[in-house]
């Protein structure tokens, strides 16, 4: 599959639609005449832009590969769920603890989340990414095709992502070629696409404008603000370990969406909570590769909502998991917590 997908994206350069300079590659007309009519942008500073724009073939192959996908959940797990980034998100929420507890009021949402998601994104602000964004959009708008299916819903993503970059460079008057971000276009401490950059990150320390390059303070309110709009729901929980009967019913396992089957109908195929919860509640079935033998788990709607942000299992879970360990730790040297 990896070898199929390599020939297809370098094919497609032989024959040309590969080009160096973005500004003359065929697919960019119609971009360049969105910005110029929809959004009133210069053309040739448009064209300047994209002329500056490099293709990425690192880019390429990050995203043919993706960890999610590669690595079983017991070594995914260790990405994420380590001593060091334990430790380091003790020490994040203590040095924003104020910030951390204001969004906790004001949204809803768990403290222990939110440092989470910023440890698993970037390490707590130390890993952003060193892609220049325009590169990194560029190329995947315009010359990543990991099939001829997904051609045309990758190409418009993609593209809506660089045309929500350049609107974003222009409101916070940066230089679109300047801004800096993941080999996916995610930019800042919580890796917003420009899209998400643009809807759901807000100014949270009153300097009026919303900075998650930079800013802690308006990274935490801004992931909270993001689960908030994606369904987060207060005090409500997240996953749950479960024991399976033999002749457990397995349909439905691993399917990342909004959990429809109440706890009642799961007992009925067989799965049983190590916890107890209102047989009503809502959830869906996981089953995990641990490294001893596979473990099975209920998520329930904010475990849902944990994967709007990146919708993979392994990774809804790792921000899970990664949020226990690090309240744990903290409560080890808090006496009210």
């Amino acid at each position: 599959m990896q070898f199929k997908i390599l020939f297809i994206f370098f094919s497609l350069c032989i024959t040309n639609i590969c080009v160096a300079d973005y500004s003359k590659h065929p697919e960019t007309t119609e971009f360049i005449d969105l910005m110029v009519n929809e959004h009133k942008f210069p053309r040739e500073q448009v064209v300047e832009w994209l002329a500056a724009s490099k293709h990425q073939e690192s880019i390429v192959k990050a995203m043919s590969r993706p960890a999610e996908k590669v690595k079983p959940w017991h070594k995914y797990r260790k990405l994420f769920v380590s001593p060091l980034r334990i430790d380091r998100g003790v020490q994040f929420w203590q040095e924003n603890q104020q910030a951390l507890q204001r969004a906790a009021k004001d949204f809803g949402v768990d403290p222990a989340i939110i440092v989470s998601i910023l440890g698993v994104e970037t390490n707590y602000g130390r890993n952003t990414g060193s892609y220049r964004v325009i590169d990194a959009l560029s190329t995947l708008a315009f010359d990543f095709y990991v099939s001829v299916d997904k051609r045309e819903s990758r190409r418009k993503f993609f593209t809506t992502q660089l045309e929500h970059l350049l609107l974003l460079a222009r409101e916070q008057n940066r230089d679109p070629l300047s801004l800096k971000g993941s080999y996916a276009g995610a930019m800042g401490w919580g890796q917003f696409m420009p899209n998400s950059y643009r809807n759901y990150a807000i100014d949270y320390d009153g300097d009026n404008i919303a900075d998650i390059w930079n800013n802690p303070t308006d990274a935490i309110g801004s992931v909270a603000n993001y689960f908030v709009e994606h369904g987060w729901k207060k005090d409500q929980p997240v996953a749950t370990r479960a024991f399976v009967a033999e002749d457990f019913n397995g349909e439905g396992l691993n399917k990342m969406r909004r959990p429809k089957m109440d706890i009642d109908a799961l007992k009925g195929k067989g799965y049983k909570p190590v916890e107890s919860y209102p047989g009503d509640t809502k959830a869906f079935p996981m089953l995990l590769a641990g490294k001893y033998g596979d473990e099975y788990w209920l998520g329930f709607h904010n475990f849902y909502v944990i994967g709007r942000y990146n919708p993979r299992i392994k990774y809804a879970m790792a921000v899970y998991q990664l949020s226990l360990m690090i309240q744990e730790k903290r409560c080890e040297s808090i006496e009210d917590c």
